[in-house]
């Protein structure tokens, strides 16, 4: 029978339950200190994906046996010339032609759209830092793709967190941020905020270093803000927020988001960090992420692991994540295929 591939449809539980088993098997060989693989945020993928996502899932059997999965992210409000890709083959079944499989079903599918570019990750070892598999990376230079951005994942351990220090820096960074203050949230964000959220959230694709990824700003707006918010709550991802305030303008200048997922009380992420470019100078990113790991820790004390991704060129942000605790980990890399 050899490989065969069939799309997941939304409907269909039993194919998504064997790409489900597939993700987590994956997880536990790959990336076993990742929290698992959780069932809520797959499933919420596949039905209620974030606004303007245009989701292609597929799922490959070998032989009739359910053997790997690819889901493809094709962009409809903006980046309508790129698509991102997440190709996970079953590790009882790796290197007998899934991978290539998927991957020629996923080109064929971009081509017919139109779709000229496609980025996705692979994990590497870093020096001192666990084993990972080169597989990934060797697969995707054997497709043709180009190493686009080198990213770090760094981890907080909670339970080591220096609180004298911490203590040290936030009063540090307060003694920068006259005339600004900070305002806390969980969930969603309050309809006073959302325009400067907003803002703040368009702007990091324009801000964060993005290397040699082809990736334009993202237009975002409250429609689309309150569209992410509620893709998340589908995922039951439980989000605290830490934004700083300019008492002069009454704007929202800067604003950190840590969230916990379903699938692990003990595991959050560390996700946007961004400040506007007319008031850097200030700490307040240091600021807001200090009170936010504050805040997170206040309603979410199962919390012993903390996650976050930078670009390895980001040396400031890795600066202001190394003063909290955070170490790293292993290494990630943005792969770009053109197609």
């Amino acid at each position: 029978m050899g490989v065969t591939i069939a799309r997941i449809e939304a409907a269909d539980q039993a194919a998504i339950d064997e790409a489900y088993r597939i993700g987590v098997l994956a997880t536990e060989v790959d990336l076993p200190d990742f929290p698992p693989f959780c069932r809520r945020r797959f499933e919420a993928l596949i039905r209620q994906p974030q606004p303007g996502a245009g989701p292609l899932w597929a799922l490959a059997r070998l032989d009739g046996v359910p053997a790997g999965y690819v889901l493809l992210d094709l962009p409809q409000l903006d980046n309508t010339e790129n698509a991102t890709v997440d190709l996970v083959v079953h590790p009882a079944y790796r290197r007998r032609g899934v991978g290539r499989a998927l991957h020629e079903h996923a080109v064929r599918l971009l081509r017919e759209r139109g779709r000229k570019r496609m980025l996705g990750m692979a994990v590497a070892t870093l020096p001192g830092g666990p084993a990972r598999s080169g597989a990934a990376a060797a697969f995707a230079a054997s497709t043709g793709a180009q190493p686009a951005l080198a990213e770090v994942r760094s981890r907080l351990d909670t339970a080591g967190l220096d609180h004298d220090g911490l203590a040290a820096s936030l009063a540090g960074a307060r003694s920068r941020a006259a005339g600004y203050r900070t305002v806390r949230w969980q969930g969603h964000t309050p309809e006073a905020y959302v325009a400067d959220v907003a803002y703040l959230d368009g702007r990091l694709m324009a801000d964060a270093p993005l290397g040699d990824v082809e990736w334009e700003p993202e237009r975002v707006d409250a429609e689309r803000l309150r569209g992410t918010e509620r893709a998340l709550d589908a995922r039951g991802r439980r989000r605290y927020h830490t934004a700083v305030r300019h008492e002069a303008s009454g704007r929202l200048v800067a604003w950190t988001l840590l969230d916990v997922g379903a699938s692990a009380d003990w595991h959050a992420f560390q996700q946007i960090t961004i400040v506007d470019p007319d008031h850097r100078g200030h700490r307040l990113g240091l600021l807001a992420k200090i009170e936010n790991l504050r805040h997170l820790l206040a309603h979410e004390p199962a919390v012993r692991a903390i996650d976050t991704f930078n670009a390895a060129e980001n040396s400031h942000m890795i600066t202001i994540n190394e003063q909290l605790g955070f170490r790293p980990v292993d290494a990630w890399t943005d792969w770009q295929l053109r197609i």
